[in-house]
């Protein structure tokens, strides 16, 4: 078990075009506008949200850690400047799977009717910018194997598929990858 107040908490980080604002209980009554489109969860799974539901989730999510304080969970709503709107979501869910690495494993949701706006993108790079200078030094994401927008979003964090599927999420990370194996031995005297 980790101690709880051992993870960093969110704070308020601001993006050209967006705002995000840590989670808040109060959140749902918005956010429940765009989780609640069927056409959003062709990718993400599940049916969209009664109001009640996105209430509980954000009631534990905003604690900010696991039940254990094994994971720290940071989330933020997405706020349009323009026209003060919800559009999406971010977050990261933080480990320490090794002796001094903070590795973040993001994610981001942006409603259907605001995509194609460069919001996950803003949005998940200020957050990991903010990530990285609370020391986490390693990021992941799963993203859906037809979600080219969310892939678009991972490449921009830096991160590259590893071919590893987990509920059928294609996990990316920013690990240096292992070099290809050709099978060719080079030439003698080759650099």
């Amino acid at each position: 078990m980790t101690n709880p107040a051992a993870w960093p908490l969110a704070v308020p980080l601001e993006g050209p075009r967006l705002v995000l604002e840590p989670l808040r209980v109060a959140h749902a009554e918005e956010a429940v506008v765009f989780l609640g489109d069927a056409r959003l969860h062709t990718y993400i799974g599940g049916e969209p949200p009664s109001r009640g539901e996105v209430e509980e989730r954000y009631r534990r999510q905003s604690a900010g850690h696991s039940p254990d304080g094994s994971q720290g969970w940071l989330n933020w709503m997405l706020r349009a400047r323009a026209g003060g709107r919800l559009v999406g979501t971010v977050q990261a869910t933080l480990t320490r799977p090794l002796p001094g690495l903070l590795r973040a494993e993001l994610a981001w949701v942006v409603g259907h009717d605001f995509q194609g706006r460069g919001y996950a993108k803003e949005g998940a790079a200020v957050m990991a910018h903010w990530l990285r200078d609370q020391g986490v030094s390693a990021f992941a994401a799963h993203v859906h194997p037809h979600h080219h927008a969310s892939a678009a979003v991972a490449k921009a964090l830096a991160l590259h598929p590893t071919g590893t599927l987990h509920e059928g999420e294609q996990l990316w990370t920013d690990a240096v990858p292992p070099a290809p194996v050709t099978g060719e031995t080079p030439p003698s005297g080759a650099s």
